[in-house]
This record gives C-alpha cells, sequence and structure tokens, in this order.
C-alpha cells in the first residue's frame, strides 16, 4: 500500500451524488456511464463513480464561451 494516498483517492460517488453535484438528472448520469463518457465501478447492482474521474469529466468537457 502507498503511503502518499489520501483518502481523496478513495472517494467514490453514488450516480444519485454526481448528478445532485452536477445539478442533471440521474438517468444523464447513467447514460454518461453506459455509453463510457464517465468512467465508473459496478459493486453489486449499483455503480459508484470516483470523484477525480467526476473532475476530468468536467475540464475535459469544459469549452471557451464566446465573449461578445
Amino acid at each position: 500500500m502507498e503511503e502518499n494516498r489520501t483518502d481523496r483517492d478513495h472517494a467514490f460517488l453514488s450516480v444519485a451524488q454526481v448528478a445532485e453535484h452536477l445539478n442533471v438528472s440521474k438517468m444523464t448520469i447513467y447514460r454518461l456511464v453506459h455509453t463510457g463518457q464517465l468512467p465508473c465501478v459496478r459493486i453489486g447492482h449499483t455503480y459508484r463513480v470516483a470523484e477525480d474521474a467526476m473532475t476530468r469529466y468536467l475540464e475535459e468537457g469544459a469549452v471557451q464561451a464566446d465573449a461578445q
């Protein structure tokens, strides 16, 4: 086990938590999971999204707004 790991390295969120954090529906998160756009792990019948995966998804999807 690595000594440099932090609790954040192990932070997993439920689909409902991700949806609430992003202010979207759970169905939107399920679509992102099923299309592979949002990496996750399946534990039993539930999906868990690593907090850093959600952050990467947001950073990669960021767009520059046109200033007019």
